[in-house]
Parts: C-alpha cells; sequence; structure tokens
C-alpha cells in the first residue's frame, strides 16, 4: 500500500471512532505515546531542518506529531505562510482527500509549559478549544509576548538547520488562500505560487 492510501486509510479509521468538536473537527482518539524525546528531519528545499521535540513540553501534540511524521504526512507541505520575524507555517497535505481526513481530527490542548521562543515549533490552532489538527509553525522570533496569551503551545524546538530556516522564501507572506490549498492541494500553489519552499521529506531520525 503507498503511503498516500495508508494515510487515508489510517485517518478514515480514526474518524469512525471520533466525536464532535468545536469547530467542526472531530476528536481523535489518543495516539499511542511517542518517546520522551526524539528528532525528526525535514529535507526541504532549503536544506535539512532537524526539530527535538520534549514529550514533557506538551505531551498530546509530541504525540500527533510522531504519529504524522510516521505516516508521512507532511511530505510534500508548502510552507504556504510566511511572516518575516514572526512564523513559517505549513501543515496542508497537498493530496486533498489525506488532508481532509487528517484536519477533521483535532486533539485536546496541552496546558502551556514552554514560551513561544525562536525556534519552537507549535501546532497552530484556532480560538476554540482543542482546534490542533495538522498545521505547524515554527517562530521566527521571541513571540511569546503575543502567542503565550493565547495558550498557543510548544512541543519542540529547531536544534539544526535554523538558518535554512530563515532562508525560507517569504514573497508571498500570507497571499496563499488555505481553503484553496485544502480543495486543490500543491496544483493550486503550483500554479499560483511556484517559488514556495516545501518538505521533500519528514522522518524520524534513529
Amino acid at each position: 500500500m503507498s503511503s498516500r492510501a495508508a494515510l487515508s486509510v489510517f485517518a478514515a479509521a480514526l474518524l469512525s471512532i471520533g466525536v464532535g468538536c468545536g469547530g467542526g473537527a472531530k476528536k481523535s482518539p489518543e495516539a499511542k505515546p511517542a518517546p520522551a524525546e526524539y528528532k525528526v528531519r525535514m529535507q526541504t528545499t532549503r536544506g535539512d531542518i532537524v526539530i527535538l521535540v520534549h514529550r514533557d513540553w506538551a505531551p498530546i501534540g509530541a504525540d500527533h506529531f510522531y504519529e504524522l511524521t510516521n505516516m508521512h504526512f507532511y511530505d510534500g507541505n508548502r510552507f504556504f505562510r510566511t511572516v518575516p520575524n514572526f512564523i513559517v507555517q505549513w501543515g496542508i497535505n497537498g493530496d486533498p482527500k489525506v488532508n481532509k481526513d487528517w484536519s477533521q481530527i483535532s486533539i485536546r490542548d496541552d496546558p502551556p509549559k514552554v514560551s513561544n521562543k525562536a525556534g519552537t515549533v507549535v501546532f497552530a490552532q484556532t480560538s476554540e478549544p482543542n482546534s490542533r489538527t495538522t498545521q505547524l509553525f515554527i517562530n521566527l522570533a521571541d513571540n511569546s509576548r503575543s502567542l503565550d496569551p493565547q495558550h498557543f503551545t510548544p512541543f519542540g524546538e529547531v536544534v539544526q538547520g535554523m538558518e535554512n530556516v530563515m532562508n525560507i522564501y517569504m514573497g508571498y507572506g500570507e497571499q496563499p488562500d488555505q481553503a484553496a490549498i485544502a480543495d486543490n492541494g500543491n496544483d493550486y500553489l503550483e500554479e499560483h505560487f511556484p517559488k514556495l519552499d516545501y518538505i521533500k521529506t519528514a522522518r524520524l531520525l534513529q
């Protein structure tokens, strides 16, 4: 079975036992616990970026990232939202069906323990509780003053390749439409925003 098919089948299985929660998403059953610490290497068009995840910072988020990475969800993801001196964001799968399956699965909030310092990795969320799904961002600066009060909860940090993060193409800013990405996948981004950098692969480091 291909990685794409496996992603879709696994997400469908989760959805079948989920329950409704805020924002129309479905609550995910708890993922299997991730290791206390683990690393993920993202091979990108700007070079490698290595993320060190600390499960004690945000165990639910750490477990979900571990699960998504194991399912190769982030392969091919574009860095679709880039705000200089603020964040770089990704986490919409290039296949609309796969993305629809997983974006309907939300996880419970983690109590914030760590501030949104430069280099920390965080799940995006809405103003609704328990709204984290698949989207992530890296803080490009110390955003603790603006993001900590909103309970954005880091679960990891970039420990290698922060210079590559800073070199990600930011010329489009926030122009890419997230609904259009979700509906049309990478085809939309390749046609309208061809300079976007992207993740080639995201893999656990043994």
